[in-house]
């Protein structure tokens, strides 16, 4: 597919700096598994997946990867250090609640996202596009993104009980903060304004995340005001490069909303594919049994030269559904949440190791896994941490959890390249889900 040439409403930015971002192909999954006959994803598709390079200024990320979240500059319960030990290539962000606390402006004095954090590999920040579909609705962290919560409620639905602490207009949006009840302003230009004094690699344009409660007319309402919030992103993007050509060149992606309609989604990865970003997010409501078929949208439109990245997904059967339809980075909080209620992913599914049964099973949490919980720490004395409410539970947690799915997407990159990714997958979720149901 040919790329559609940049149709910006400003300049690019003509910073040298730019020149250390940059995305290349390296092998193409249709190609690697043709000697095998297995040209078929598993939604029944051709397989879009590839492997590749993500160079930003602070390193490469090779893809498909997994981009732990670190949402307040720091992933919950676990240094920055452990977290490169483990294999993570680069942190995601958030952009609204560093805003908040401790400040943009603090962060910019510090160097950057990474110096403020002592992490030195590549660093994502999201737009706050996310907490104006979570604060507006009182969804907060959970949203149902089910086939049946799409007609549960309307344009204006909040969950019960709670109160709309985010309006949409059509040039941005008033939050009011969860930690004070302040009130504050974002539009594009205030985001891309944080943003940029936050100092990440990559970061999101800013975006209105839509639910499937949703109606149609409201999606094509919200994807039209999105078209025009990242055009102003790109302005300010170009102007913001310029006056701070002395910093890092940062990529900005565009984000690809439309809920759950075809069209939607393929005119908005048109509209953005045709402006100036670097790669583009794919965000949005998406229902779980669709999930492949969406990606698959957005990766035909979309330009091939440039990173996809998947907002918030972590589950296996989630992980190689969007990697095979095309995806190259993801990111989600819920290794690390789930870690903190006793969860541990192991290869034959998850389970909760604070269960009575694992209070004298003296061993690793999975058999075989090189991090650094497990080849220190057994089941029995993760299980007395949990009960005893320690915080070091948290932390050999998620630290197994977080290796889990940096491995797991690393063999998928491998298997990508050398032409074993059926077998790979088949053989992993075969596995992990064969005590489902």
């Amino acid at each position: 597919m040919p790329t559609p040439a940049p149709s910006s409403p400003s300049a690019p930015p003509s910073s040298a700096g730019r020149a250390a971002f940059g995305f290349e192909v390296e092998h193409r999954l249709e190609e690697t598994t043709r000697a095998t006959g297995s040209r078929v994803a598993a939604d029944g598709g051709p397989f879009l997946g590839r492997t590749g390079t993500i160079s930003t200024p602070h390193g490469q990320i090779r893809t498909p990867a997994f981009v732990p979240v670190g949402t307040a500059a720091t992933v919950k319960a676990v240094l920055p250090e452990s977290m490169a030990e483990l294999g993570a290539q680069a942190l995601l962000a958030n952009a609204y609640h560093l805003y908040l606390q401790p400040g943009a402006e603090v962060l910019d004095a510090a160097g950057g996202l990474g110096a403020f954090m002592n992490w030195d590999g590549p660093t994502f920040t999201d737009s706050g596009g996310f907490q104006v579909m979570s604060l507006g609705s009182g969804f907060k962290k959970v949203i149902d993104m089910s086939t049946a919560a799409s007609s549960a409620a309307g344009d204006d639905d909040v969950v019960t009980g709670k109160e709309r602490m985010a309006r949409v207009d059509d040039d941005g949006v008033t939050f009011t903060s969860h930690i004070n009840g302040d009130v504050h302003r974002f539009t594009p230009e205030i985001s891309m304004q944080v943003q940029h004094r936050l100092g990440a690699d990559i970061m999101f344009a800013f975006d209105e995340l839509t639910t499937l409660h949703n109606s149609r007319g409201y999606q094509e309402t919200s994807l039209e005001r999105t078209r025009r919030w990242a055009r102003r992103c790109v302005a300010e993007h170009a102007r913001l490069t310029e006056e701070r050509a002395d910093r890092p060149y940062q990529a900005l992606f565009g984000v690809i909303q439309g809920a759950q309609y075809e069209d939607l989604r393929r005119k908005a990865c048109r509209d953005l594919g045709a402006m100036d970003f670097d790669g583009f997010g794919i965000g949005g409501a998406l229902e779980k049994e669709n999930l492949g078929t969406i990606v698959r949208w957005c990766s035909e439109e979309l330009p091939e030269d440039r990173p996809r990245h998947l907002l918030g997904i972590s589950e296996p059967d989630d992980i190689f559904t969007a990697l095979e339809n095309g995806v190259d980075t993801f990111d989600c909080v819920s290794p690390t949440r789930v870690a903190r209620t006793g969860a541990v992913y192991g290869p034959d599914g998850r389970f909760t190791v604070s269960n009575a049964r694992f209070r004298t099973d003296f061993s690793p949490v999975q058999e075989g896994c090189d991090c650094y919980t497990c080849t220190h720490y057994t089941r029995a004395y993760l299980h007395h941490l949990f009960k005893a409410k320690e915080r070091l539970s948290a932390t050999l947690a998620s630290i197994h959890n977080e290796r889990f799915v940096v491995r797991m997407v690393d063999g998928a990159r491998q298997a990508m390249a050398d032409g074993t990714y059926v077998e790979y997958r088949d053989e992993v979720l075969g596995r992990y889900y064969a005590h489902r149901g």
